[in-house]
């Protein structure tokens, strides 16, 4: 690493990058107490007032201290490595969030956690967030079977987002229900809400109270590693999944629910951001005949892949376990099962991505 101070520039070279430090950007980052509030972290001024015409009139590296002197009268020191840090924009975005795997059926060994009483600031929970994070779920064993025990665990991560289905539900077999999660048939591999607006939940927790069926096994499929090995294998659907805009609708008889997105969303870098997939509350737009068909055909592949043996895992969950699953990036469903066979009980509920986000950031400074 390398810092150069030349003509009111300022350049660090850092891992075969080169990166010219603006004086506006650096005098928004001056450290001190008469600029950031020691409690909250938060500026005390308007970065927009400082005077565009800023320059640097003196700077130098000693050690890891960057001293900087601005033609306005302030000067003051930096840390390089603070520094350096805000320049590797990747990872800056992603924090301590690891990388995905991408599995399929094949994978052998599931993510698990061993509950514990108050788990949410241990290296317990560091581990259970950097597992659902690389596959996309996680079990968690021996949670105690108490009614509504879940809100009690996953409101220590962050708040229980309320639905029209309430704070959470519970997934059994009852008369005229409005879902037909709560009929004893098979459910194939699905996300979850995909008709809300601005998104749909973005994680989704199960707690197996009792489960005396001799079916009902549970299923998890990974979109992503589908959506990859259809942009290998066939570009031509995956580029019609990645741009035919579907409508999704919930209606029952208290409110209709609708919203719009891709089979197979991709962020502004190409990379996956989210799958949809809810057979029975999405609706084709009547787009020219020639995309339809390509659309339907792409359709019928990734369909076919949902529920091939190539990626679907099925297991049975037990009393006690919870299972926590990201609802943009995986597939769930479940066998039918016979209701005269005993109880089956499920209570479910969500949780969004900047409560696991923000702990595991939390976490990670603790124990990284």
């Amino acid at each position: 690493m390398q810092v150069q101070f030349q003509k009111n520039s300022l350049s660090v070279s850092h891992q075969d990058n080169v990166f010219q430090l603006h004086p506006v950007w650096l005098r928004e980052r001056l450290p001190g107490e008469e600029y950031f509030d020691i409690d909250t972290h938060q500026r005390l001024y308007e970065p927009s007032s400082i005077h565009l015409e800023l320059q640097i009139t003196k700077a130098e590296l000693v050690d890891t201290q960057l001293s900087i002197e601005f033609n306005d009268g302030i000067k003051g020191s930096y840390n390089i490595n603070d520094i350096i840090k805000e320049l590797d924009e990747k990872q800056n975005k992603k924090g301590p969030i690891p990388d995905r795997i991408l599995w399929n059926a094949k994978l052998k060994k599931f993510p698990e956690a061993q509950f514990e009483v108050d788990m949410i600031d241990k290296k317990s929970m560091y581990n259970l967030l950097m597992d659902f994070y690389k596959y996309g779920f996680v079990i968690i064993k021996n949670v105690p079977t108490e009614n509504k025990y879940l809100l009690k665990f996953v409101n220590s991560i962050g708040p229980v987002k309320a639905t029209n289905f309430g704070e959470y539900f519970d997934v059994i077999s009852k008369p005229n229900p409005n879902d037909l999660a709560y009929k004893p048939i098979a459910l194939p591999p699905h996300t979850d809400n995909p008709y809300r607006k601005p998104a749909a939940p973005g994680i989704q927790f199960l707690h197996c109270l009792k489960n005396e069926v001799s079916g009902g096994f549970s299923t998890l499929v990974d979109g992503f590693a589908v959506a990859e090995h259809i942009k290998k294998n066939n570009p031509e659907a995956f580029e019609s999944l990645t741009s035919t805009n579907l409508r999704y609708q919930f209606q029952d008889k208290d409110i209709i629910l609708e919203n719009w997105g891709e089979l197979i969303e991709l962020d502004k870098d190409g990379d996956y951001k989210q799958v949809r997939y809810s057979t029975r509350v999405d609706y084709v737009p009547p787009i020219e005949t020639e995309k339809l068909e390509i659309f339907y055909q792409a359709r019928k592949v990734i369909s076919e892949l949902y529920c091939s043996s190539e990626f679907e895992l099925k297991f049975k969950l037990q009393p006690g376990d919870i299972m926590m699953f990201d609802n943009h990036r995986l597939l769930h469903g479940r066998t039918a099962y016979d209701a005269n066979e005993g109880m089956r009980h499920l209570q479910g509920c969500y949780l969004e991505f900047d409560s696991t986000d923000g702990k595991l950031r939390h976490l990670a400074r603790k124990f990284q």
